[in-house]
């Protein structure tokens, strides 16, 4: 049996693309750049905010100084909506509660800021007890970097053998991989099986069930 699971959120626990597209498309407007379908989304997240701004801007405006334009229009947007269209995706709470019911630790590893983090976590998962909830902070690299897996490792002290990290990306498969456990990968995210194969995840599952059977392991 397993210690500990750490879960990746957009795209792993939450199906966040909707509002993440409608708040940065949002902003796109207000500072009068194109926006995008929902669906291209997908590619675009992942890497933070800065990282999603700098991919949703034409090619040819991908400044700092426009990136910092839209920060604070997309943030009153996404503060506001961020659960307008967000839901877990199937199976997910009944898994969390299958954990934690045998004893296994449960944590949120995300590249989402902090505030948005907990915000979406205490809302959607009130009566899930979490070993730790760690989004993006300021002077703390972003994922691939396994900084925020070692955080987690510091508040809920668990071998790394006995650890499984689970996510929906190659960004999540190699941040597994950089800290030393074993990695996940969910398909039912926002990227493809092939991503999750090209980055070495350990393991890829196509339903929540799975990943308990792999806790037991």
């Amino acid at each position: 049996m397993k210690q500990l699971v750490v879960f990746d959120l957009d795209g792993t626990l939450l199906n966040t693309i909707a509002d993440l597209a409608t708040a940065t498309n949002q902003a796109l407007k207000a500072c009068g750049f194109p926006t995008h379908a929902t669906d291209v989304y997908k590619n675009l997240v992942g890497g933070g905010i800065t990282k999603l701004f700098e991919r949703a801007l034409p090619e040819d405006m991908r400044t700092p100084k426009n990136v910092e334009r839209l920060r604070p229009h997309f943030l009153e947007y996404y503060n506001a909506h961020s659960c307008d269209l967000t839901e877990p995706y199937p199976g997910i709470v009944e898994l969390l509660q299958e954990l934690r019911s045998n004893k296994i630790s449960v944590a949120v590893a995300s590249n989402k800021y902090q505030s948005g983090v907990d915000r979406l976590v205490r809302h959607y998962f009130p009566t899930i007890e979490w070993a730790a909830i760690e989004g993006q902070k300021e002077g703390v690299p972003v994922k691939p970097d396994p900084s925020i897996v070692f955080e987690i490792l510091g508040k809920c002290p668990t071998p790394k053998a006995e650890v499984l990290y689970v996510g929906d990306s190659g960004v999540d498969m190699e941040t597994a991989r950089r800290a030393g456990v074993y990695s996940v990968g969910v398909t039912w995210g926002f990227r493809t099986a092939e991503e999750l194969r090209a980055h070495y995840a350990d393991k890829i599952v196509d339903s929540p069930n799975q990943i308990f059977e792999l806790a037991k392991l």
